[in-house]
């Protein structure tokens, strides 16, 4: 496993770009709310440590992993923003939808990328396991939301 060893949440911060100057918006999936909510915390509290106003993060939730894509589209299209996270989770259950989902996600944010000149980062966790989850959003592995907000600051720059 990938992560195994490894905790989520450690950043640097004297590596980490000043973040006070840039604008973010998160989408956040509804679904799986206990694991989505965990991921936004972690990425709300890495943005505001890394120097970004409360003010200058912009949230909008969207009912599950699948309409992340329209979420964020709306996002870049109508916000001046600098970066946007993506936050999701699906966890496999006994069909395929899991799957599709899954790869609408990913594809969806990877076309935004391709599409925009604005950065979208893709924070959906897909566990096998609710535990899995709960492991990678604030839990023993510390929280893949941390981790795509200093991936969104790092993009940011980069952008700018």
């Amino acid at each position: 496993m990938a992560t195994e060893n490894k905790n989520l949440s450690n950043y640097n911060k004297e590596e980490i770009p000043d973040a006070a100057h840039l604008r973010f918006g998160i989408v956040v999936s509804e679904w799986n709310e206990t694991i989505t909510e965990g991921l936004y915390l972690g990425a709300f509290n890495a943005l505001l440590d890394c120097g970004a106003q409360k003010e200058n993060i912009l949230r909008w939730n969207v009912p599950g992993s699948f309409e992340l894509t329209f979420g964020a589209k709306k996002m870049l299209e109508s916000q001046n923003l600098d970066a946007v996270i993506a936050i999701g989770s699906v966890i496999r259950g006994e069909t395929s939808h899991f799957d599709f989902v899954c790869s609408a996600a990913a594809q969806g944010i990877k076309d935004l990328n391709v599409a925009y000149k604005i950065p979208v980062i893709f924070c959906v966790l897909t566990d096998d396991t609710l535990q899995q989850a709960m492991d990678r959003s604030g839990g023993k592995h510390g929280n893949k939301g941390t981790e795509a907000a200093i991936a969104a600051i790092k993009m940011a720059v980069l952008g700018q």
